[in-house]
């Protein structure tokens, strides 16, 4: 048959396309909707736990890295554990006539607040110091990946976060006024630690944790033994309910809190109830943190060789 203009139509409305009938009733596509939604639900909070046990494994190394830098400088300073100031030691007044250290010679530099205060992002400032040397001046060391809260005035002059998520035992080093007679007056039954060699149990007496960003202000971190039990600065709750710690002998951990009280949610303002904070649902969280604060002092354990040596 020759193939003429009409023919060619007829030829080519006869051939069936290969696909013709297999489109996507409305039906199967919501049944394909359905099951991407239940795939997502299922993989999504897999995802969101993978990401939290890698930023706690990131939290976990900056602890270890900082107790690294810490040991490091005692080395350089005759055992010398670095200075652990309150932020009191920024008034004149609270530093001794005789001489004594200042928050420049803190083991890190910067006092956190809720305002728009430069210590809450001058990363040169908090690496200057202390310690910051020995950490090749890595600011990022100082923070955990979690702790991202800010007040409202701080995201609406778009900061991403503030430098400092970690302090240290309130117990451990040179605390300036605190510590001049030999024991810290906060805690007078307890021995404070001023040279590496004063450790009886290193592996049990913490030095750095991730602090509550409502309860984090200067670098050192403090509880006393009171009763009633009250929290006077709040640990960290990030990763799980827990916070990270590194200890005198530089090994870290992660340590799960027991009591709903100890896990308080972030609020940019402050604590509440307000700190002191009374403890009311158990004391788990609480007597841990004392007991890996330091150890009672005898009398065997303080003499004259205790009492630190000022020096500028």
């Amino acid at each position: 048959m020759s193939v003429t203009p009409a023919n060619r139509v007829r030829l080519v409305v006869g051939i069936s396309h290969p696909k013709a009938g297999r489109a996507f009733t409305l039906m199967e596509l919501l049944v394909v909707i359905s099951i991407i939604a239940i795939i997502a639900s299922l993989i999504l909070p897999a995802m969101a736990r993978a990401k939290a046990r890698a930023q706690s494994s990131f939290c976990l190394n900056n602890t270890r890295q900082l107790s690294l830098a810490w040991m490091v400088y005692a080395d350089d300073h005759n055992g010398q554990l670095a200075y652990n100031l309150g932020q009191s030691a920024r008034n004149p007044v609270a530093v001794p006539a005789t001489g004594g250290a200042g928050m420049g010679d803190n083991w890190v530099n910067n006092v956190e607040n809720w305002e728009m205060n430069p210590d809450n992002t001058n990363a040169a400032a908090v690496v200057a110091t202390g310690i910051g040397p020995y950490t090749s001046k890595a600011a990022a060391l100082y923070h955990c990946p979690s702790d991202n809260v800010l007040s409202d005035l701080q995201r609406q002059h778009g900061w991403g976060g503030r430098v400092r998520s970690y302090s240290m035992n309130a117990m451990v080093g040179d605390a300036g006024n605190f510590s001049q007679s030999g024991t810290n007056v906060n805690n007078p039954d307890y021995i404070q630690f001023f040279k590496t060699t004063s450790f009886p149990r290193p592996a049990d007496i913490f030095v750095f944790l991730d602090e509550h960003p409502d309860s984090i202000d200067d670098g050192y971190f403090l509880n006393r033994e009171v009763s009633p039990a009250a929290w006077n600065d709040l640990p960290g709750s990030y990763h799980d309910g827990g916070a990270s710690f590194s200890f005198a002998d530089g090994h870290s951990e992660h340590h799960r809190w027991q009591n709903a009280s100890t896990k308080q949610p972030a609020r940019a303002y402050g604590i509440s109830p307000s700190l002191p904070m009374v403890i009311t649902d158990g004391t788990q969280d609480y007597s841990w943190v004392l007991v890996h604060m330091s150890v009672e002092r005898s009398p065997e354990t303080f003499s004259t060789s205790n009492i630190p040596i000022w020096s500028n």
